[in-house]
Protein backbone atom coordinates (compact mmCIF):
# COMPACT_ATOMS: atom_id res chain seq x y z
CA UNK A 1 0.00 0.00 0.00
CA UNK A 2 2.80 2.36 0.92
CA UNK A 3 4.57 1.76 -2.43
CA UNK A 4 1.35 2.60 -4.28
CA UNK A 5 1.04 5.92 -2.42
CA UNK A 6 4.65 6.78 -3.15
CA UNK A 7 4.20 6.02 -6.86
CA UNK A 8 1.00 8.09 -6.92
CA UNK A 9 2.73 11.05 -5.23
CA UNK A 10 5.61 10.77 -7.69
CA UNK A 11 3.18 10.79 -10.61
CA UNK A 12 1.35 13.87 -9.30
CA UNK A 13 4.65 15.69 -8.77
CA UNK A 14 5.75 14.84 -12.28
CA UNK A 15 2.50 16.20 -13.72
CA UNK A 16 2.89 19.44 -11.77
CA UNK A 17 6.53 19.77 -12.89
CA UNK A 18 5.53 19.45 -16.53
CA UNK A 19 2.25 21.37 -16.59
CA UNK A 20 2.93 24.39 -14.40
CA UNK A 21 5.67 25.90 -16.67
CA UNK A 22 3.39 25.33 -19.68
CA UNK A 23 0.55 27.09 -17.87
CA UNK A 24 2.71 30.01 -16.85
CA UNK A 25 4.26 30.54 -20.26
CA UNK A 26 0.85 30.44 -21.90
CA UNK A 27 -0.30 33.45 -19.85
CA UNK A 28 0.62 37.05 -20.58
CA UNK A 29 2.32 38.28 -17.46
CA UNK A 30 2.98 42.01 -17.25
CA UNK A 31 6.05 42.61 -15.14
CA UNK A 32 6.65 46.27 -14.37
CA UNK A 33 10.30 47.15 -13.97
CA UNK A 34 10.92 50.13 -11.66
CA UNK A 35 13.79 51.13 -13.94
CA UNK A 36 11.66 51.20 -17.08
CA UNK A 37 9.21 53.63 -15.48
CA UNK A 38 11.90 56.27 -15.01
CA UNK A 39 11.77 58.56 -18.00
CA UNK A 40 14.96 60.48 -18.74
CA UNK A 41 14.50 64.22 -19.13
CA UNK A 42 16.24 66.16 -21.93
CA UNK A 43 18.68 68.07 -19.71
CA UNK A 44 19.72 65.03 -17.67
CA UNK A 45 22.59 64.60 -20.13
CA UNK A 46 24.16 67.84 -18.85
CA UNK A 47 24.59 66.90 -15.19
CA UNK A 48 28.21 67.08 -14.11
CA UNK A 49 28.19 63.34 -13.33
CA UNK A 50 26.98 62.51 -16.85
CA UNK A 51 29.37 64.95 -18.55
CA UNK A 52 32.28 63.59 -16.53
CA UNK A 53 31.60 60.11 -17.93
CA UNK A 54 30.89 61.30 -21.46
CA UNK A 55 33.32 60.69 -24.31
CA UNK A 56 33.38 63.90 -26.31
CA UNK A 57 33.67 63.68 -30.08
CA UNK A 58 36.91 65.02 -31.51
CA UNK A 59 36.26 67.70 -34.10
CA UNK A 60 38.67 68.76 -36.82
CA UNK A 61 39.66 72.37 -36.19
CA UNK A 62 39.53 74.35 -39.45
CA UNK A 63 41.24 77.69 -40.04
CA UNK A 64 39.48 80.24 -42.21
CA UNK A 65 40.05 83.91 -43.05
CA UNK A 66 42.80 86.09 -41.60
CA UNK A 67 41.36 88.78 -39.33
CA UNK A 68 44.53 90.68 -38.54
CA UNK A 69 48.25 90.47 -39.14
CA UNK A 70 51.16 92.56 -37.88
CA UNK A 71 54.87 92.10 -37.23
CA UNK A 72 54.26 89.90 -34.19
CA UNK A 73 51.08 87.88 -34.57
CA UNK A 74 48.44 86.60 -36.99
CA UNK A 75 44.75 86.24 -36.13
CA UNK A 76 42.48 83.74 -37.90
CA UNK A 77 38.85 82.73 -37.70
CA UNK A 78 38.57 79.04 -36.82
CA UNK A 79 35.69 76.58 -36.70
CA UNK A 80 34.93 73.28 -35.01
CA UNK A 81 31.83 71.12 -34.60
CA UNK A 82 29.84 70.54 -31.40
CA UNK A 83 26.84 68.19 -31.54
CA UNK A 84 26.64 68.66 -35.31
CA UNK A 85 26.67 72.46 -34.95
CA UNK A 86 29.39 74.77 -36.24
CA UNK A 87 31.14 76.97 -33.65
CA UNK A 88 33.38 79.87 -34.64
CA UNK A 89 36.24 81.45 -32.76
CA UNK A 90 39.46 83.43 -33.09
CA UNK A 91 42.98 82.02 -33.02
CA UNK A 92 46.08 84.15 -32.45
CA UNK A 93 49.53 82.76 -33.26
CA UNK A 94 53.05 84.20 -33.09
CA UNK A 95 54.52 84.94 -36.54
CA UNK A 96 57.95 83.63 -35.63
CA UNK A 97 58.54 79.99 -36.52
CA UNK A 98 58.49 77.72 -33.50
CA UNK A 99 56.64 75.27 -31.26
CA UNK A 100 54.24 76.95 -28.83
CA UNK A 101 51.97 75.96 -25.94
CA UNK A 102 48.20 76.50 -26.34
CA UNK A 103 45.89 78.63 -24.21
CA UNK A 104 42.11 78.29 -24.60
CA UNK A 105 40.20 81.42 -23.56
CA UNK A 106 36.59 81.70 -22.40
CA UNK A 107 34.92 85.11 -22.38
CA UNK A 108 32.25 86.49 -20.08
CA UNK A 109 28.70 87.48 -20.95
CA UNK A 110 28.22 89.92 -23.85
CA UNK A 111 24.88 90.88 -25.39
CA UNK A 112 24.43 89.10 -28.74
CA UNK A 113 23.20 92.34 -30.30
CA UNK A 114 26.59 94.02 -29.93
CA UNK A 115 28.89 90.99 -30.00
CA UNK A 116 31.62 90.73 -32.62
CA UNK A 117 33.71 87.63 -33.24
CA UNK A 118 36.51 87.37 -30.68
CA UNK A 119 35.05 89.94 -28.26
CA UNK A 120 35.87 89.53 -24.59
CA UNK A 121 39.23 87.82 -25.08
CA UNK A 122 40.94 89.77 -27.86
CA UNK A 123 43.30 91.98 -25.87
CA UNK A 124 44.51 89.23 -23.52
CA UNK A 125 44.81 86.75 -26.41
CA UNK A 126 46.99 89.16 -28.36
CA UNK A 127 49.27 89.72 -25.37
CA UNK A 128 49.62 85.98 -24.87
CA UNK A 129 50.43 85.42 -28.55
CA UNK A 130 53.10 88.12 -28.46
CA UNK A 131 54.67 86.25 -25.55
CA UNK A 132 54.89 82.84 -27.17
CA UNK A 133 51.48 81.17 -26.93
CA UNK A 134 48.89 80.02 -29.44
CA UNK A 135 45.44 81.12 -28.29
CA UNK A 136 41.99 79.90 -29.24
CA UNK A 137 38.83 81.63 -28.05
CA UNK A 138 35.46 80.09 -29.01
CA UNK A 139 32.51 82.43 -29.63
CA UNK A 140 30.01 79.78 -28.37
CA UNK A 141 26.76 78.85 -30.08
CA UNK A 142 24.61 81.80 -31.05
CA UNK A 143 27.57 84.18 -31.28
CA UNK A 144 29.98 85.27 -34.00
CA UNK A 145 29.70 83.01 -37.02
CA UNK A 146 28.45 80.04 -34.97
CA UNK A 147 25.22 78.14 -35.47
CA UNK A 148 22.27 79.13 -33.31
CA UNK A 149 22.12 77.98 -29.72
CA UNK A 150 19.30 76.03 -28.12
CA UNK A 151 15.96 77.83 -27.80
CA UNK A 152 15.96 76.64 -24.18
CA UNK A 153 17.91 79.26 -22.16
CA UNK A 154 19.03 76.68 -19.61
CA UNK A 155 20.34 74.33 -22.29
CA UNK A 156 22.00 77.32 -23.97
CA UNK A 157 23.98 77.85 -20.77
CA UNK A 158 24.81 74.16 -20.40
CA UNK A 159 26.01 73.97 -24.01
CA UNK A 160 28.94 76.21 -23.07
CA UNK A 161 30.31 73.22 -21.14
CA UNK A 162 30.01 70.80 -24.04
CA UNK A 163 31.49 73.44 -26.37
CA UNK A 164 34.50 74.12 -24.16
CA UNK A 165 35.16 70.44 -23.49
CA UNK A 166 34.83 69.50 -27.17
CA UNK A 167 37.38 72.16 -28.12
CA UNK A 168 39.80 71.01 -25.43
CA UNK A 169 39.42 67.40 -26.59
CA UNK A 170 39.99 68.44 -30.23
CA UNK A 171 43.28 70.30 -29.82
CA UNK A 172 45.29 67.42 -31.26
CA UNK A 173 43.79 68.30 -34.67
CA UNK A 174 45.19 71.83 -34.52
CA UNK A 175 48.54 71.01 -36.10
CA UNK A 176 46.82 69.51 -39.11
CA UNK A 177 44.92 72.78 -39.53
CA UNK A 178 48.12 74.82 -39.16
CA UNK A 179 49.84 72.66 -41.77
CA UNK A 180 46.96 73.10 -44.21
CA UNK A 181 47.24 76.83 -43.63
CA UNK A 182 50.92 76.63 -44.63
CA UNK A 183 52.27 78.20 -41.46
CA UNK A 184 55.62 77.54 -39.84
CA UNK A 185 53.97 77.30 -36.43
CA UNK A 186 53.51 74.10 -34.44
CA UNK A 187 51.23 73.71 -31.43
CA UNK A 188 52.54 71.77 -28.45
CA UNK A 189 49.19 70.17 -27.58
CA UNK A 190 50.72 68.44 -24.56
CA UNK A 191 51.06 71.88 -22.98
CA UNK A 192 47.60 73.43 -22.68
CA UNK A 193 46.32 76.14 -20.35
CA UNK A 194 42.95 77.82 -19.81
CA UNK A 195 42.00 81.46 -19.27
CA UNK A 196 38.54 82.73 -18.30
CA UNK A 197 36.96 86.05 -17.40
CA UNK A 198 33.73 86.59 -15.45
CA UNK A 199 31.22 83.94 -16.60
CA UNK A 200 34.06 82.57 -18.70
CA UNK A 201 35.80 81.92 -15.39
CA UNK A 202 32.80 79.85 -14.33
CA UNK A 203 33.00 77.94 -17.62
CA UNK A 204 36.74 77.37 -17.11
CA UNK A 205 36.27 76.05 -13.57
CA UNK A 206 33.39 73.84 -14.73
CA UNK A 207 35.60 72.41 -17.50
CA UNK A 208 38.31 71.68 -14.93
CA UNK A 209 35.87 69.84 -12.69
CA UNK A 210 34.22 67.83 -15.45
CA UNK A 211 37.44 66.88 -17.24
CA UNK A 212 39.55 66.34 -14.14
CA UNK A 213 42.51 67.54 -16.23
CA UNK A 214 45.37 69.56 -14.77
CA UNK A 215 45.26 72.42 -17.28
CA UNK A 216 46.99 75.42 -15.60
CA UNK A 217 44.17 77.95 -15.38
CA UNK A 218 43.97 81.71 -14.90
CA UNK A 219 40.63 83.29 -14.03
CA UNK A 220 39.90 87.01 -13.88
CA UNK A 221 36.94 88.08 -11.73
CA UNK A 222 35.31 84.64 -12.08
CA UNK A 223 31.67 83.94 -11.23
CA UNK A 224 32.09 81.41 -8.44
CA UNK A 225 28.67 81.35 -6.81
CA UNK A 226 26.46 78.28 -7.36
CA UNK A 227 23.84 78.09 -10.08
CA UNK A 228 21.11 79.41 -10.16
CA UNK A 229 22.10 82.20 -7.72
CA UNK A 230 25.01 83.02 -10.02
CA UNK A 231 22.44 83.94 -12.67
CA UNK A 232 19.69 85.39 -10.50
CA UNK A 233 22.18 87.87 -9.02
CA UNK A 234 22.09 89.77 -12.32
CA UNK A 235 18.31 89.95 -12.79
CA UNK A 236 18.18 93.69 -12.15
CA UNK A 237 20.06 94.20 -15.43
CA UNK A 238 17.08 92.95 -17.47
CA UNK A 239 14.28 95.19 -18.77
CA UNK A 240 11.67 93.12 -16.91
CA UNK A 241 13.82 93.00 -13.76
CA UNK A 242 14.37 89.29 -14.35
CA UNK A 243 10.75 88.18 -14.22
CA UNK A 244 11.07 85.86 -17.24
CA UNK A 245 14.43 84.50 -16.09
CA UNK A 246 13.04 83.67 -12.64
CA UNK A 247 10.18 81.74 -14.24
CA UNK A 248 12.56 79.81 -16.50
CA UNK A 249 14.72 78.83 -13.53
CA UNK A 250 11.67 77.97 -11.37
CA UNK A 251 10.41 75.65 -14.11
CA UNK A 252 13.86 74.06 -14.36
CA UNK A 253 13.98 73.47 -10.60
CA UNK A 254 10.62 71.68 -10.73
CA UNK A 255 12.03 69.00 -13.00
CA UNK A 256 15.73 68.88 -12.17
CA UNK A 257 18.08 68.81 -9.21
CA UNK A 258 20.03 72.05 -9.67
CA UNK A 259 22.76 70.79 -7.35
CA UNK A 260 23.93 68.53 -10.18
CA UNK A 261 24.57 71.44 -12.56
CA UNK A 262 27.04 73.62 -10.66
CA UNK A 263 30.80 73.16 -10.36
CA UNK A 264 30.94 74.34 -6.73
CA UNK A 265 29.57 70.93 -5.69
CA UNK A 266 32.43 69.14 -7.43
CA UNK A 267 35.51 71.00 -6.27
CA UNK A 268 37.20 67.72 -5.31
CA UNK A 269 37.33 66.88 -9.02
CA UNK A 270 39.57 69.87 -9.76
CA UNK A 271 43.25 68.94 -10.02
CA UNK A 272 44.65 71.98 -11.84
CA UNK A 273 46.72 74.85 -10.50
CA UNK A 274 44.69 78.07 -10.53
CA UNK A 275 45.67 81.73 -10.51
CA UNK A 276 42.85 84.15 -9.66
CA UNK A 277 42.76 87.93 -10.21
CA UNK A 278 40.11 90.15 -8.62
CA UNK A 279 39.47 93.88 -8.64
CA UNK A 280 38.51 95.40 -5.31
CA UNK A 281 36.01 97.79 -6.89
CA UNK A 282 34.34 95.24 -9.16
CA UNK A 283 30.58 95.92 -9.43
CA UNK A 284 29.87 92.83 -11.54
CA UNK A 285 31.62 90.16 -9.47
CA UNK A 286 31.95 91.23 -5.82
CA UNK A 287 35.40 90.71 -4.32
CA UNK A 288 33.87 88.74 -1.45
CA UNK A 289 32.89 86.01 -3.94
CA UNK A 290 36.53 85.46 -4.85
CA UNK A 291 37.63 85.76 -1.22
CA UNK A 292 35.18 83.04 -0.21
CA UNK A 293 36.03 80.84 -3.18
CA UNK A 294 39.76 80.97 -2.48
CA UNK A 295 39.13 80.11 1.16
CA UNK A 296 37.01 77.09 0.21
CA UNK A 297 39.59 75.92 -2.34
CA UNK A 298 42.33 76.18 0.26
CA UNK A 299 40.17 74.14 2.64
CA UNK A 300 40.01 71.52 -0.12
CA UNK A 301 43.83 71.73 -0.33
CA UNK A 302 43.76 73.00 -3.92
CA UNK A 303 46.61 74.95 -5.53
CA UNK A 304 45.31 78.54 -5.81
CA UNK A 305 47.30 81.76 -6.18
CA UNK A 306 45.28 84.92 -5.47
CA UNK A 307 45.94 88.51 -6.56
CA UNK A 308 43.72 91.48 -5.72
CA UNK A 309 43.76 94.96 -7.20
CA UNK A 310 42.34 97.56 -4.78
CA UNK A 311 39.83 99.89 -6.43
CA UNK A 312 40.03 98.20 -9.83
CA UNK A 313 36.93 97.28 -11.82
CA UNK A 314 35.60 94.17 -13.57
CA UNK A 315 37.82 94.62 -16.63
CA UNK A 316 40.91 95.89 -14.80
CA UNK A 317 40.81 99.23 -16.61
CA UNK A 318 41.98 101.28 -13.62
CA UNK A 319 45.61 100.25 -13.62
CA UNK A 320 45.59 96.52 -12.96
CA UNK A 321 45.46 95.14 -16.50
CA UNK A 322 49.20 95.11 -17.25
CA UNK A 323 50.05 93.53 -13.91
CA UNK A 324 47.33 90.89 -14.32
CA UNK A 325 48.52 89.99 -17.84
CA UNK A 326 52.17 89.86 -16.77
CA UNK A 327 51.38 87.58 -13.83
CA UNK A 328 49.22 85.39 -16.06
CA UNK A 329 52.02 84.98 -18.63
CA UNK A 330 54.58 84.12 -15.94
CA UNK A 331 52.15 81.60 -14.44
CA UNK A 332 51.67 79.82 -17.77
CA UNK A 333 55.37 79.81 -18.54
CA UNK A 334 56.14 78.29 -15.15
CA UNK A 335 53.39 75.68 -15.14
CA UNK A 336 53.70 74.66 -18.78
CA UNK A 337 57.47 74.23 -18.56
CA UNK A 338 57.12 71.57 -15.89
Amino acid sequence: MRSVVIRLAYLVGLIILICVPIFLTSRKVNVVSPISTIKEKPLDTYTFERLRNQTFDISDIALESVLQENNDIVSNVFFFIVDNKKVSGVMHVPKKEGVYPVIVLFRGYIDQKVYKIGDGTRRVAQMLAKNGFITLAPDFLGYGQSASASANPIEDRLQTYTTSLTLLHSLDTLNSALKKNKTSITADTKKVGIWGHSNGGQIALSALAISGKSYPTVVWAPVTKPFPYSVLYYTDEFDDQGKLLRKIIADFEKDYDVEKYTFVNYLDWITASIQLHQGGGDDEVPKRWSDEFVQVMEEHEKDVEYFTYPGDDHNFTKGGFEAAVTRSILFYKEKLSE
